[in-house]
């Protein structure tokens, strides 16, 4: 009869046993913070400055955007040259790396061709184009964006351009709220030089698979004309530079015979550090298929340039893509969520104007590259910078 009783009484307190000795462990917590982001780290590797140099008659500056293709082991750089000092292009270039050393080293740079950006088998006219950002699709083209400069008259856009000619091939739809006008007394659109800047393909880009649709992102480099209004939500207690600012990130899907755009976020660029007069997204660059991305922005001022490595996650991020001008209240909106990875002050070396950031080589390590590129505005007192990074918490085969 005890046994029987001691039985019960064993299996009705075996659940707070169970429950006490667990609590007593110590079992790793994970917050939501880490289950959002990957697990990265950026480490640096050398810096290497180009020399001035001339390719084909036009002068290899003003390097706003990179890409690299996988299958031939080489890059694309755009030049946002204005077709002022030679016609709109982008240069293929080798990147030799000595990784003999301990730590990776950038032993020199190649151009091997230059590329002229075509429309109706002409060049764009001088002052007709401001090329920012490119990235390499799997149709064997490359899709260039245009930043907009609505006081030269300027558009913005975002164009598929031939690899092999620079033929323009396709015009994407952007919405109207992206093109400088006034409606209804009310200025909108991008601002001067602040538009179309930051461009990226999802990893399926890297393949030669033609018919396969893929994605494209990209960003405008500031907040939009008509939500400048906007900044004073639920920061009114913040001094003006304290307060983000919300550009309009674009996720497109590429297929045939259409192209659709899928979503549309925003996407909080940090005020200005202590020092700068500005900071703005330059880059995007797809991590995975599960909206993980990095960005660079840029800061630039009197204290000379600074850039930072965000890792960002579009998960949960509300679709603003029926929003021409964000509401006075912005609660219920979501923006996308980032995290700090690299702040590249703390590398020890004076930066430039860096704009330009991909994805390159796997390294001896097999870990992979990841390679930054300035632009010198064809600027004397500038130059044109190129930073080798060892990026690891991405599956190298992408």
């Amino acid at each position: 009869m005890f046994a029987r009783f001691l039985r019960v009484v064993l299996r009705s307190l075996l659940p707070l046993l169970l429950l006490i000795g667990l609590s007593g462990c110590s079992l790793p917590r994970v917050s939501a913070e880490e289950r959002l982001f990957l697990d990265l780290s950026i480490d640096f590797l050398s810096a290497y400055e180009l020399p001035r140099t001339d390719f084909e008659g036009t002068p290899v500056r003003g390097l706003s955007g990179i890409t690299y293709d996988r299958q031939r082991d080489r890059f694309y750089v755009l030049s946002d040259d204005r077709s002022d000092q030679a016609p709109a292009r982008f240069y293929t270039m080798k990147l030799n790396l000595d990784q003999t050393a301990e730590s990776p080293q950038i032993a020199s740079v190649e151009f091997e061709q230059v590329t002229t950006l075509q429309a109706d088998g002409e060049s764009f006219a001088r002052g007709s184009i401001d090329p920012e950002g490119i990235a390499l699709s799997p149709r064997q083209s490359v899709f260039i964006s245009s930043e907009g400069v609505a006081r030269d008259g300027v558009a913005p856009f975002i164009d598929e351009f031939d690899l092999a000619t620079g033929e323009r091939r396709e015009q994407l739809r952007i919405g109207d709220r992206f093109l400088p006008k006034t409606v209804n007394d009310q200025p909108q659109g991008v601002q001067d030089n602040l538009g179309f800047e930051a461009l990226t393909i999802n990893p399926g880009g890297y393949s030669t698979a033609w018919l396969e649709p893929f994605r494209l992102f990209a960003a405008t480099e500031d907040i939009l004309v008509q939500d400048l209004d906007s900044e004073e939500v639920d920061r009114e207690a913040l001094p003006e530079r304290y307060r983000p600012r919300y550009s309009r990130f674009l996720h497109y899907l590429i297929g045939e015979p259409q192209t659709t755009l899928i979503s549309e976020h925003l996407y909080p660029i940090d005020p200005p550090p202590l020092g700068a007069a500005t900071n703005g997204l330059t880059e995007l660059v797809v991590l995975d298929q599960a909206g993980h991305f990095l960005t660079l922005e840029r800061s630039y001022g009197l204290a000379g340039s600074g850039a930072r490595i965000y890792q960002i996650a579009t998960g949960g991020a509300t679709d603003t893509s029926g929003i021409v001008r964000l509401p006075s209240d912005l609660t219920g909106i979501n923006p996308i969520r980032k995290q700090l990875v690299l702040d590249l002050g703390t590398l020890g070396i004076e930066l430039d104007n860096l704009e330009g950031m991909a994805i390159g080589p796997q390294l001896n390590d097999r870990s992979i590259s990841l390679i930054l590129v300035s632009d010198d505005n064809f600027n004397d007192e500038q130059v044109t910078q190129l930073l080798l990074f060892r990026l690891r918490g991405v599956d190298s085969e992408g």
